[in-house]
């Protein structure tokens, strides 16, 4: 008979490795023992090289055929920073909360669920876990690599619940079913240095650039739709590396980002942004890097089925929603239906990061009940 872990002394355990992006100091193999003594057949991939990599990935496969109820989440957590009032890699228990770096995203989540797992060892279908030790840097030999795998053998989730914490004021009350898209974007414009003295022998770019930027500040995206708010287009960075006042610099730079939401493509936000920038300055150089695309997952049996086990043990009907950055649920959408539901996140990436440790048990008993809901 499985004993199953006690999902607050699992979350503490891993905390305790400093699993910064891309390091796992140990955590993949605190997951893969659990999982092994509850039945599951668990394949660890380590991929990639320095500076992104090496990073360890965890795929845990238990039972056989339809339905296949994936759970995703990550075990890599960001630095900690300063100003914590205790060690943020030695988990503690102070009034009712588990602090530590990961408490809240999403190693308390991961723990919750692979208990509930080791709980409910009898069931119909497939029941895996898709840990990734790269969700909170680039991504690249993270999510992409563990789907990479799965189309490899032929592996294909029915639908696939991601851990990420989504709840606002208390757990439970948000679910998120779909997210937006981001692309990042660099804008140089290159003009002719010179002396300020002497305009007509030089060409300013920073005029030029800010006529760029107010032209994409006023440029409207769309109005939003049912699932989505209005996409957005933020200016992050204006560079221009002159410290001489009496020099006309040879070239002005900016930083852009937009989250867009599902009535857009990135690639075509990108060439419509640098037609634009055309206009202004044919010259102008552009450069796009597509983080992710929107998604969402209509209402449906992943989202009803999640709702009611919520509802079940919290009394609450969670409200779905878009919002917020972007997750690795970007990718795993191209496998199947893809819903996100974990702890509030009220305190993650933040100093003194925390956990309520009946949140974190509530959790368990939801996962349990969403295991059985598709499974039993």
């Amino acid at each position: 008979m499985t004993i199953a872990p006690d999902p607050v002394d699992l979350a503490a355990q891993l905390i305790a490795c400093k699993s910064v992006t891309p390091s796992d100091d140990g955590a993949m193999n605190i997951m893969a023992d659990a999982l092994k003594s509850a039945g599951f057949t668990v394949h660890l991939l380590t991929k990639g090289q320095a500076p992104d990599g090496p990073v360890t990935n965890l795929i845990a496969i238990r039972g056989e055929g339809h339905p296949h109820l994936a759970y995703a989440g990550h075990s890599d957590v960001v630095p900690a920073g300063q100003g914590w009032s205790s060690d943020p890699f030695t988990p503690t228990i102070k009034d009712g909360y588990l602090v530590g770096r990961g408490a809240v995203d999403m190693k308390s989540s991961v723990a919750a669920f692979i208990a509930a797992a080791s709980r409910y060892t009898e069931h119909k279908g497939t029941l895996s876990l898709l840990i990734t030790g790269d969700e909170e840097g680039p991504a690249t030999f993270g999510t992409p690599a563990i789907i990479e795998w799965l189309n490899e053998q032929s592996i294909k989730p029915d639908y696939c619940l991601v851990g990420e914490p989504t709840s606002v004021e208390r757990l439970g009350d948000t679910v998120k079913n779909g997210r937006r898209g981001s692309v990042n974007m660099w804008i140089e414009v290159e003009g002719i240095q010179g002396h300020v003295a002497y305009p007509d022998r030089a060409r300013n770019p920073i005029p030029v650039l800010a006529r760029i930027i107010s032209d994409l500040e006023s440029w409207v995206l769309d109005k939003g739709d049912q699932w989505f708010q209005p996409s957005n287009l933020e200016v992050t960075s204006i560079e221009c590396d002159n410290k001489a006042t009496n020099v006309i610099p040879a070239l002005a730079k900016a930083q852009l980002n937009i989250r867009f939401n599902a009535l857009h493509k990135g690639a075509e936000l990108v060439d419509s942004l640098k037609k634009r920038v055309a206009a202004i300055d044919p010259k102008a150089r552009v450069k796009a890097a597509i983080s992710g695309e929107a998604f969402v997952t209509e209402e449906g049996v992943l989202t009803d089925t999640i709702s009611a086990a919520i509802a079940k043990n919290t009394g609450i009907t969670p409200s779905l929603s878009t919002g917020g950055g972007t997750s690795d649920a970007r990718f795993l959408t191209k496998l199947c239906p893809v819903v996100e539901f974990g702890l509030v996140n009220a305190t993650m990436h933040k100093v003194d990061e925390k956990a309520s440790v009946e949140d974190i048990r509530q959790l368990s008993r939801i996962d349990e009940d969403i295991i059985k809901s598709f499974l039993g």
